[in-house]
């Protein structure tokens, strides 16, 4: 398979009857438990896949309960918990070898309501076109580079910025899929959702850089405000508020290159120091 299409296969669920759905494995060279925006996108495209066209996602809540095994399929159940004329909800979750390894709650609303309107604005970093294409990325896995390979992803500032006094640690990156994508909204809300967990924990290390950490997400939080297209760029600008007994506090805000703010991600994530011979993350022994 051309390596352009990867997203789409990920993206790409088998339906099983029964508001039930199969995802596909990754295809990694380094991954042992499945990355969790991999498990967040499929879960939400489950969803969306039971939704009526006119309704788009607004939200999502949702745990990580157990690694997923990355050379494994997934399959998500989803519940219909809800389906009103503005609002719709869906609980999905996420199973292998009948144990239940995630768990999201999304709501849908329609695009008719009016309402006041205003967003925090886009924080001054240099464009992405004027920064380097890194050799890594922020991510804290060896070789990741492989696995985000259809992604542009460049690294706007790295620390705190001056607009962000209260956080301690955080990072902001430009990002975007490089090939065409279908030109969907559900589509891109899945394809966003999947990017929003790469390099989000990892910032809280960036004030404690010479810190071993093991990392892995606990739960994940989305809100969507504004259409978006990942295939254009997006500035995604984290922060860490605060980090304790072994647990951090990631935020993202990200902006499209026009400065609208279109979603707000928050997280929490274990950050516990690491144990000697073990990696922040569990990858494949060569």
């Amino acid at each position: 398979m051309h390596e352009s299409h990867e997203l789409h296969r990920v993206l790409d669920l088998e339906p099983m009857g029964d508001d039930t759905f199969r995802g596909p494995a990754m295809d990694s060279d380094v991954f042992v438990r499945t990355f969790g925006g991999h498990t967040a996108a499929q879960a939400i495209a489950a969803a969306t896949a039971t939704i009526e066209d006119d309704k788009r996602v607004h939200s999502l809540h949702s745990y990580f309960l157990r690694p997923c095994k990355a050379d494994d399929d997934t399959t998500y159940t989803v519940t219909r918990l809800k389906d009103g004329r503005s609002f719709s909800t869906r609980r999905v979750e996420a199973w292998q070898d009948e144990a239940l390894c995630y768990s999201m709650i999304a709501s849908f609303h329609h695009a008719n309501d009016a309402g006041p309107e205003h967003a925090e604005p886009m924080p001054d970093l240099p464009a992405p076109e004027t920064l380097e294409i890194p050799s890594t990325i922020p991510s804290g896995v060896t070789g990741a580079e492989r696995d985000y390979r259809e992604w542009d992803i460049r690294i706007a500032a790295d620390g705190p910025t001056p607009d962000a006094a209260s956080t301690v640690s955080g990072r902001s990156i430009w990002f975007r899929y490089k090939y065409e994508l279908p030109d969907e909204d559900a589509f891109h809300a899945c394809a966003l959702v999947y990017m929003s967990d790469m390099t989000l924990l990892f910032s809280a290390l960036a004030a404690h850089p010479e810190y071993e950490a093991q990392l892995a997400s606990l739960d994940h939080t989305v809100w969507f405000f504004r259409p978006v297209r990942v295939n254009e760029w997006l500035l995604y600008h984290q922060s860490s508020p605060s980090a304790t007994s072994g647990r951090s506090l990631v935020q993202g805000r990200l902006f499209d290159a026009s400065g609208n703010l279109v979603a707000l991600v928050a997280q929490e994530g274990l950050t516990r120091e690491l144990q000697t011979g073990e990696t922040q993350v569990p990858v494949r022994r060569s």
